[in-house]
């Protein structure tokens, strides 16, 4: 299956794509709310609820414009490169994470689902997180360590 087939057929079944995929396929964060699917050995994640896909969505975008100009991406409008995307997904949620629940901060697993639910519990939107330390968490996560050379 070449790339152009790939993309057809991932559009075609995944028409919720999770905006949090490249966070939950890199095993730091879960969702509840995921269904994970392959295609050609190749894994996506769609979400189950469109509710929660457009609260997700809410929080990722003003999440990811707050972390523009501490990843050095002035540019407004368009993706982010792949490894700053994955910064800002799982950087941003494991942040949120230590911010509202610092007992669980050392859980390897963050439940998106739970942990919104959980922000909107104690803000009365998500407009109103901590973006600034959030965005700290973003300059500080690590998606792969960088290996020793002896």
């Amino acid at each position: 299956m070449d790339e152009d087939q790939f993309r057809s057929l991932y559009h075609a079944m995944n028409q919720q794509r999770c905006v949090f995929e490249k966070a939950l396929l890199n095993r730091r964060c879960d969702c509840r709310r995921k269904q994970a699917f392959l295609i050609a050995n190749r894994e996506g994640i769609a979400c189950q609820s469109a509710e929660s896909l457009v609260r997700c969505e809410l929080f990722l975008n003003t999440l990811r414009q707050a972390a523009r100009f501490a990843l050095h991406e002035v540019t407004i409008d368009g993706p982010l490169p792949h490894n700053k995307e994955l910064k800002v997904q799982a950087g941003g949620c494991l942040a949120l994470q230590a911010h509202l629940l610092p007992e669980d901060s050392q859980s390897l697993m963050v439940d998106i689902y739970s942990l919104l639910n959980t922000a909107l519990a104690r803000y009365p939107q998500l407009a109103d997180l901590p973006y600034s330390e959030l965005v700290r968490g973003v300059v500080r996560y690590v998606s792969r360590p960088s290996a020793r050379r002896s």
